[in-house]
């Protein structure tokens, strides 16, 4: 199978929980010109009145500049791994337990499809196994 599989940085925001706190960030990147593939955005209990946002790519000193001045910041604690391809039943099924059959362990998956397409976000636990979630889906 033919797989588009890179490393992307994901940036990170804690936002109000309240009616418009999401659209508010958002809004400031889309003013700045910002094109997102991905936004998950959730409450954070640990921190009542507060969320979380990530998102990604952001590319380019106005993007980033734009993106710091409505509190984002790149998660170094997060190695995500972005997959791409022509979408197939199970697909993700596939692609995660090939990952595991090597000892690669997720912190998370975010996927879509669209249309014919799927896109995958992997958030994986440390560099080293990103670079080898990297080898192995290339190898797919």
């Amino acid at each position: 199978m033919e797989l588009s599989v890179e490393r992307v940085d994901v940036w990170t925001a804690t936002i109000e929980d309240r009616p418009g706190g999401l659209a508010q960030v958002l809004s400031a990147l889309r003013d700045a010109g910002v094109d997102l593939q991905l936004v998950v955005a959730r409450r954070t209990p640990e921190s009542p009145g507060k969320g979380v946002v990530f998102v990604a790519p952001l590319q380019g000193d106005r993007e980033i500049k734009a993106a710091a001045q409505v509190g984002f910041s790149v998660t170094p604690s997060l190695h995500s791994v972005r997959v791409m391809g022509m979408d197939q039943l199970g697909i993700i099924a596939q692609l995660t337990q090939m990952l595991a059959d090597e000892g690669v362990d997720l912190r998370g998956v975010s996927a879509a499809v669209l249309g014919t397409q799927f896109i995958a976000y992997l958030a994986i636990e440390s560099v080293d196994d990103a670079e080898k979630a990297m080898d192995i889906l290339q190898r797919a």
